[in-house]
This record gives C-alpha cells, structure tokens and sequence, in this order.
C-alpha cells in the first residue's frame, strides 16, 4: 500500500509539473519573442542611423543626388534592408532649410511686409533616395511643381509658397537669418519584426541635423 500511495504522488506531482510549465510558457514564448524582436529593431535602427549620417554628409557637401550613381550610394549603405533607388521599404529624405531675413527678401520684394515667406524657416532644396510613399519629412512637403529635377527650389518658390515652409524646425533649432541646415531623415519598413497581435507595422526612424 504504501508503494502504491508513494507512486501515485510521484504521477500526481508529475502531472502537476506539466500543467505548471504549460502556464508558464504561455507567457515565456511571447516575452522571448518580443526580446528577440526588440533586439533586432536595435540592429537595424543602428543601421538606418548610419544611412541617415552618411547621405546627410554627403547631402551637406552638395553632393548631386539627382543622379543615380549618387543614389547608389545610399542604397549601398542601407544593404539588406530592402531599399531601391526608387522603391523598396526604404526611404531617405534629405531637406535644405534657409531662415528667411530681410536680405534674402529685400529685393525682390520692396520690403519685408510684401514677403510672405519672411521670418519663416523655408525649404531651398528636398530630395528623396528610394520609396517615395511609405512617409513624408517631419519638416513639411513642398508642392511638387515647384521642386526641380535637381531637388533645388528657386527664390521665387520658397519667398512665396506656403507649401515651401518648415515651421516644425523651429522647435528644434533656432536659425539666424540667412543660415541654413540641412536634415538628413532614413525611415524603413521591418515587417519581418512583427509579431501579430503584439507589435504590427513596425518600423525604424533616425533623423540628422548638420
């Protein structure tokens, strides 16, 4: 009697372990996921970063990414992460900003007050590296019309059209008159980080101001 009582404590302790683990897993499973998700946005967030500084570098020494041996570049630099010169689940948007004063409205306008653009941040020249869908530029998206196939806007543009304003940069910097910066913004899609339920329609931003 007293073998038959001590196996079937051992089955019943058993058995409880079983139904422990199971509880236990159903919690394990999804924090190992999210580590391991988390770790690999880390990975790529790291690489998107060093997208954003090299073609910001570049950009700020007027490199011409018009063209695509430029654009090649950047596409060289973002490997493995699915971006095209012109598609993909990449997209790197280069932005100029010049600080509107008096001397850059006066001429052509006969004085500040007939400026609509003065005392504003404005967008001289924007330029987009791969998919030009997945998202827009924190810092405003100039009409298409009045950007070149160069990315360059002229001086009648961006004095006048409100679409060439970047007012969102003024709560990160402060721009005498006359200076200029230039941003660099990399943004990839990461749909292999998912997890349904959890995390959906993940993505990596990284953002330079030279």
């Amino acid at each position: 009697m007293e073998a038959r009582s001590a196996s079937s404590r051992r089955r019943a302790t058993q058995g409880s372990s079983l139904v422990e683990f199971a509880l236990v897993i159903v919690f394990l499973v999804p924090i190992m996921l999210g580590v391991i998700s988390i770790g690999m946005s880390l990975t790529v967030s790291i690489q998107a970063s060093v997208v954003a500084r090299d073609a910001g570098s570049m950009f700020m020494r007027y490199v011409d990414f018009s063209l695509s041996s430029n654009k090649a570049l950047i596409v060289r630099i973002a490997r493995g992460m699915g971006m095209t010169e012109t598609g993909g689940d990449g997209t790197v948007i280069l932005t100029q900003i010049l600080r509107i004063g008096a001397a850059q409205c006066v001429p052509p306008y006969p004085n500040t007050a007939a400026c609509p653009n003065f005392d504003r941040n404005v967008i001289t020249r924007r330029v987009i590296i791969g998919n030009a869908t997945l998202t827009t530029s924190t810092f405003g998206t100039p009409a298409a019309g009045i950007v070149a196939s160069d990315g360059t806007i002229s001086a009648s543009n961006y004095l006048a059209n409100a679409t060439a304003r970047a007012d969102a940069f003024d709560a990160l910097m402060t721009l005498g008159d006359g200076e200029t910066a230039f941003i660099s913004e990399a943004y990839f899609r990461t749909p292999y980080l998912d997890m349904p339920g959890f995390r959906t329609n993940t993505f990596v931003y990284q953002r330079n101001i030279f």
